[in-house]
């Protein structure tokens, strides 16, 4: 097993153990401050009435993202996460 998708069963364990859904979920993401990639990221959140925070490094090189969002279940949380990963540079927090 991968150890990205040993962290995904984890994290799915978890939810499933600690949340009742639907619920409010924040997920946090840090990419380089591209235009670009910060609109590829929002555009997966794109519909889904999404609050999302931005906000600039002190030299304005990297962007962070905060973004809370109404989830239905834990594989939907985690898909979110997939499709995010896909962004190139992407940390997920």
């Amino acid at each position: 097993m991968s150890k990205e998708s040993e962290f995904y069963e984890k994290l799915k364990i978890s939810l499933t153990e600690t949340t009742s859904f639907p619920t409010k979920y924040l997920y946090k993401f840090i990419i380089s401050s591209s235009v670009e990639k910060v609109a590829e990221i929002e555009a997966i959140f794109d519909n889904m009435g999404a609050v999302i925070e931005r906000r600039s490094s002190s030299h304005a090189k990297y962007t962070s993202l905060s973004i809370q969002v109404i989830m239905n279940s834990p594989e939907e949380i985690i898909q979110k996460y997939m499709e995010v990963s896909k962004v190139e540079g992407v940390i997920s927090l």
